[in-house]
């Protein structure tokens, strides 16, 4: 088909965005939900108020928290004194911030909960699963399409619309459906690669613990 050409490049920029907003999301997530983790860990009174917290955080809908911080915010709103307003892109990592949050306080918990048992090897299974939550985001970061955030999915959508057969649409779908499926699946391959090597060696380790035990 005819501009194909354009719109490939366009896309791939359009990806890059998807995965700054997954990334940032990781990383505002990882901070609010280790910290819920330690106290979970800790218990007392605090772990206690971070268990209804991170349920919330893990049932809170993406578009529903989107939509909260779009209108939440006024268009006139100042952070010490300065113009506060956010961009798109903040916008949506935001609203993805419950999820990571609740998905690291939960492995993070166990994690904690390993190495407290002296079992490093094991708590290391945390990398994995964050990285997964990662791939889980930059798709879930297509909901940025909805306040006009122009990031790969919106661009699939702007230009199956100006295309002037229903077979053109098919090819842009098939190539965006190739872009996003092949750094996902290398990375989810990635992900079970270092599962089974973690988990490979940390049988060969509490196998030679229990002989040398024995």
């Amino acid at each position: 088909m005819t501009g194909l050409g354009e719109f490939l490049p366009r896309l791939l920029g359009g990806m890059v965005v998807n995965f700054e907003i997954a990334a940032l999301a990781l990383l505002l997530g990882f901070a609010v939900g280790f910290l819920l983790a330690a106290l979970r860990l800790y218990g007392g009174a605090l772990g206690a108020m971070a268990v209804p917290l991170i349920a919330l955080m893990r049932a809170a809908p993406t578009f529903v928290v989107m939509f909260f911080l779009l209108n939440a915010i006024p268009r006139d709103a100042e952070l010490f004194g300065e113009p506060f307003e956010l961009s798109g892109v903040m916008t949506v990592a935001l609203s993805l911030v419950p999820y990571a949050a609740a998905y690291v306080a939960d492995s993070g918990l166990a994690a904690l909960q390993q190495m407290r048992a002296g079992e490093p090897l094991a708590a290391l299974l945390f990398l994995p699963n964050l990285m997964r939550a990662f791939f889980v985001m930059v798709m879930s970061s297509g909901a940025a399409a909805a306040i006009g955030v122009t990031e790969g999915i919106s661009i699939i959508l702007r230009a199956a619309e100006k295309a002037p057969s229903f077979g053109d649409r098919l090819v842009l779908f098939a190539v965006g459906i190739v872009c996003f499926g092949i750094p996902l699946q290398a990375g989810l391959a990635v992900v079970r690669l270092l599962q089974r090597r973690l988990g490979h060696l940390l049988l060969r380790t509490r196998r030679a613990a229990a002989e040398g035990g024995g």
